[in-house]
């Protein structure tokens, strides 16, 4: 029997853990002053390009980015009332760290339905992906 008490949330799951907002919604709370937190590792931005302005958190260290009780906290992060938007490659990343954030005590924490393959389907602000070196 396989053990799978280790393994990662399904889709359904983790859209249920944090709301899931469209990557229209997730720009226009962009816009309006949320915090952008990419979580995707760095192999992962370089294959499938960033998103300006987004805050990089590596999905290991989103608790302590957002210890309020850290002086090495976000410095962007200055209340638990602070709007952030969570996106990954997919919401099987995005949604355990919205989750966590939300467990925390933060109160408006959405992550992106689609992941980043939905924001750049949405044609919002994308770099192109690291150029690969040739064999």
């Amino acid at each position: 029997m396989t053990d799978t008490s280790q393994a990662g949330p399904t889709l359904e799951e983790a859209g249920a853990l944090a709301p899931l907002v469209t990557a229209a919604e997730a720009a226009r709370r962009v816009d309006a002053g949320a915090l952008l937190v990419d979580v995707r590792s760095a192999a992962g931005r370089a294959g499938a390009g960033e998103i300006p302005g987004a805050t990089v958190v590596d999905k290991s260290a989103v608790a302590s980015a957002f210890d309020l009780t850290s002086d090495t906290h976000l410095p962007a992060v200055t209340s638990l009332d602070c709007p952030i938007v969570v996106i990954c490659g997919s919401v099987l990343g995005s949604g355990p760290s919205a989750a966590a954030l939300l467990a925390t005590g933060f109160r408006d924490v959405v992550h992106v339905e689609g992941g980043f393959p939905a924001w750049q389907a949405a044609g919002l602000p994308a770099l192109e992906p690291a150029a690969t070196p040739q064999d």
